[in-house]
């Protein structure tokens, strides 16, 4: 991307002032938030070794014991990795074991039948360890290792970089599809979780290269008695972790601008954008955006400035606006709902955040005292 800074003597001399007093904001901002940062650590660090403690007295070293393949959901603290050692412990155990002369007279089905009941039975002998203690050691370790990574990156600068280098920085990719492990930080969603009939999908374009969300949208409302409208198809970026699972956000606050190269079928897309909270009556607040596609087989490059998005609540603009606070950016999102039925397709090279000195818009919709008077006190 070109940078049309420049262009006369006062408009740049004018620019490098304002960068310089933003420098300086962004500066002591990262220093309070690595303080911060640090306290949020140490307290997680002696919760989780309090509880690994109080594990490792109350169930001793090893537990043995005859149990389902577990599941992450069954045991959150836990997560994936007690419910890869189960599973690998009782992969163990489902080798063919000897049937009984019994079985064998069965004839047919029956007897192909007895043999599937017999890979489930496990014989005496045989006993399924699992070791609690060494799951809870494993994770505990990969997540401090982690918060390790995060102090020093933390140290060196933002997301492990110098500091001059994102002062500096004047473009950024932040979601970029070249592989699956690109797909894994996006989820996709539809209608059918009320009972439609939309589908939707997210693979790999070609060559790698690109994701490609298509599936079918479907307007008829579900049968149910309550809904009355349906038809939506959505594409939403998972939100960032750190160790011992912390909700993490994005610090756009020094771009003006949303940056994204996608190719389209002509539909209009809704491109939403939702802040980092934990309060339960802000979980359905979100900033959103127009962004059409041309169609046809060439790349479109769409500019969206941060200040265009306009608040909406459960889908509905409200009449009382304020700015997207961009130091906390929680997730990003793309919505289909334009009530054409019929295929569609939606693919996306990158998205990226930039700043374009051209735009000096801070806010684009007007407040009045009548509808937010905590503005003009």
């Amino acid at each position: 991307m070109e940078n049309p800074a420049g262009k006369s003597g006062g408009l740049g001399r004018k620019s490098r002032l304002s960068s310089g007093r933003w420098n300086w904001a962004i500066l002591l901002k990262h220093l309070s938030l690595v303080a911060q940062e640090e306290i949020y650590i140490l307290t997680f660090s002696l919760f989780f070794l309090t509880m690994a403690l109080v594990h490792k007295l109350l169930n001793g070293t090893y537990i043995l014991r005859k149990c389902p393949k577990p599941s992450a959901a069954m045991c959150p603290f836990l997560g994936i990795r007690f419910a890869d050692y189960c599973s690998s412990s009782l992969q163990k155990t489902t080798a063919p074991s000897k049937t009984s002369p019994q079985r064998k007279t069965g004839g047919g089905l029956q007897g192909h039948h007895q043999k599937e009941v017999a890979l489930d039975i496990t014989s005496p002998e045989e006993e399924l360890e699992v070791s609690f203690d060494k799951a809870i050691r494993d994770e505990i370790k990969d997540h401090f290792r982690h918060l390790k990574d995060e102090i020093v990156n933390h140290w060196i600068g933002p997301e492990g970089r110098p500091l001059h280098e994102v002062l500096l920085e004047q473009a950024k990719v932040v979601w970029q599809f070249r592989g699956k492990e690109d797909l894994d930080k996006w989820i996709v969603t539809s209608d059918k979780t009320i009972g439609g009939r939309s589908e939707v999908f997210l693979k790999m374009g070609k060559n790698n290269q690109s994701a490609l969300l298509y599936g079918t949208l479907s307007s008829e409302a579900p049968q149910d008695g309550e809904s009355s409208q349906s038809g939506y198809c959505a594409l939403i970026s998972r939100i960032p972790r750190g160790s011992f699972a912390r909700k993490r956000s994005y610090d756009w606050s020094q771009f003006n601008s949303l940056y994204l190269r996608v190719r389209g079928d002509g539909r209009p897309w809704m491109v939403n954008i939702r802040e980092d909270t934990d309060l339960i009556q802000k979980k359905n607040q979100m900033y959103s955006y127009f962004m059409f596609t041309r169609g046809g087989p060439y790349w479109q490059e769409v500019k969206i400035p941060f200040s265009k998005f306009f608040f909406s609540n459960q889908g509905r603009i409200r009449d009382v606006q304020g700015k997207l606070l961009l130091d906390k950016i929680s997730s990003i999102g793309f919505t289909l709902a334009d009530k054409v039925d019929g295929p569609f397709f939606l693919e996306i090279d990158f998205i990226g955040v930039f700043t374009d000195p051209a735009h000096t818009e801070e806010f684009a919709y007007e407040n009045s005292p009548e509808l937010s008077p905590g503005l003009f006190k």
